[in-house]
């Protein structure tokens, strides 16, 4: 997701001491096509050592899918997350990518759709009350309209890549309520927490309903909200768009131990 300013032949024939290697969790995927999708979640905005090529998508080296090509024996590794992305733009955008060789599917997406931008910027600069009322639409939205988005693109992904294991992750809580925290006060960020959930409720219910992996990240970021003393996203930060996204530590320490974990699961289904 992106602030706005201001405010994974088929296997094939996968030998024996590969699959045993997988199931030891050491593992390399031998001969895996990986394609990573999604949004400023998946291309490592706020994780620095953006690609320039990328331009605004912000692809870093340091976000999860990068560091989970650069740990595994790969045949090919297609990154075209893209930092602002929704559900209409991964569709139109970054499917080129799939194919029917293609074995192993990352994504991220849905926040934006929700309106995370806004909410975040009125979260920030207005009121508690315009905070809630805020966050209620959004979570208004990722009831009512966001699981239908996420059907037709998960569909999508399917019909383009038949054979692929899709791992669909999800989004951290921001914050970890405490006593004393310079910044928002402890009720925006319960709201902002509860909109998470709500938002992870939804994608993991289409995941399942499209066969999918759902990994959940909340667990790996428990402890180093925002707020925790060891914190794996950045706060408000310069350049804005960095801001409440996962450092280059969420993205190694988080992100990419979420996906190792689904990734290797799925992958030992399919030998």
């Amino acid at each position: 997701m992106r602030l706005a300013h201001p405010c994974l032949v088929a296997f094939g024939a996968v030998v024996f001491a590969a699959a045993s290697l997988l199931g030891s969790g050491s593992a390399s995927a031998a001969g895996t096509n990986y394609v990573a999708l999604g949004d400023s979640y998946s291309s490592g905005t706020g994780a620095g050592s953006y690609d320039p090529a990328s331009g605004s998508c912000n692809r870093s080296a340091n976000a999860y899918p990068s560091l989970w090509a650069g740990a595994h024996t790969t045949q090919s590794f297609k990154f075209v997350a893209c930092s602002g992305a929704t559900t209409s733009s991964v569709s139109s955008g970054q499917l080129g990518a799939l194919d029917s060789s293609t074995t192993l599917v990352s994504v991220t997406v849905g926040g934006n759709d929700a309106g995370f931008s806004d909410v975040m910027e009125t979260c920030v600069l207005y009121s508690t009350s315009t905070c809630q009322s805020r966050v209620a639409k959004a979570e208004a939205y990722m009831t009512g309209t966001l699981p239908g988005r996420l059907d037709s693109l998960y569909s999508q992904i399917r019909s383009k890549s038949p054979s692929a294991r899709v791992v669909v992750l999800g989004y951290p809580h921001l914050y970890k309520i405490v006593t004393v925290c310079a910044g928002l006060g402890n009720a925006k960020r319960t709201a902002l927490n509860e909109a998470a959930d709500t938002l992870d409720g939804v994608i993991a219910k289409a995941a399942g309903r499209a066969g999918f992996t759902w990994s959940d990240v909340r667990d790996e970021f428990a402890g180093h909200e925002l707020c925790s003393g060891d914190d794996w996203l950045n706060a408000v930060t310069i350049p804005i768009e960095s801001s409440y996204h996962p450092t280059a530590r969420g993205h190694r320490l988080g992100y990419l131990p979420a996906l190792t974990g689904s990734a290797g699961l799925t992958l030992r289904k399919q030998a």
